[in-house]
This record gives C-alpha cells, structure tokens and sequence, in this order.
C-alpha cells in the first residue's frame, strides 16, 4: 500500500472518532504493547510523552498520546518513532491507532508494536 494512501486512511480513521466527540484530549503517555515475534516474549511498555524505551534490538519515542474527550479507554491514538538500535533511518514514524492498528503498523521482521491506550494525569 503506498504512502498516500496510508495517509488519507489514517487521516479518516482519526477524523471519524474526533468528529463524532468533537473534540481530543492528549493523554499524558501511553501504554504498548510489544511483541519479540523470535521467542513469543509479550512486553507492555509505559512511556510518558516525549520519553524513549529499548525493546529488545528497537528504540520506541513517544511523541503525543491523545483520546476522544470524555473516552479516555476509547480510540486512543500515539504519534511514535521507531527506530533499531544505532540507525538513524526510523523503521515508523507517525500515527499508530489503537482500535485499527494494522492501519498504520510497523513492518519489522521480529518486533510488533502497538497501542493500548493513553495515560492520564494522576
């Protein structure tokens, strides 16, 4: 699927859930989830917005976490960069929605990631 594509998917997908609660709340991190697909090890990884966490050979940054207002276990959707350890190149950079994650998913041979949800302020 080629990048355009992926885009105004992705662009429909996050609109649907705004446009019907009008307005989004960010979050102040995020959970996710991470699979080594090598030895089925399952990883749920906390991060707060703008932090970085190693999962196996992969580095994960958060940039924004935000949820329908008023939903905060709903259609939750983080802005990550991922890269391998030591490549600048990132594997995925954008808009990875929890409820649709294979919209816009990473593509490595070993490791998935995906959302949960958002975290909120204590």
């Amino acid at each position: 699927m080629n990048l355009r594509v992926v885009g105004a998917l992705l662009a429909l997908a996050v609109a649907g859930p705004v446009a019907a609660q009008d307005t989004v709340t960010s979050g102040t991190g995020a959970i996710l989830r991470g699979l080594d697909k090598l030895n089925a090890k399952v990883t749920d990884i906390v991060l707060q917005n703008g932090e970085t966490e190693v999962l196996g050979l992969i580095e994960i940054a958060l940039k924004d976490c935000r949820y329908p207002e008023g939903d905060p276990s709903g259609d939750a959707y983080a802005f990550l960069t991922i890269r391998e350890a030591g490549v600048a190149q990132p594997l995925f950079s954008g808009w990875m929605i929890a409820s649709s994650p294979a919209l816009n998913a990473m593509d490595h041979a070993r490791f998935d990631v995906w959302v949960l949800r958002c975290t909120l302020p204590d």
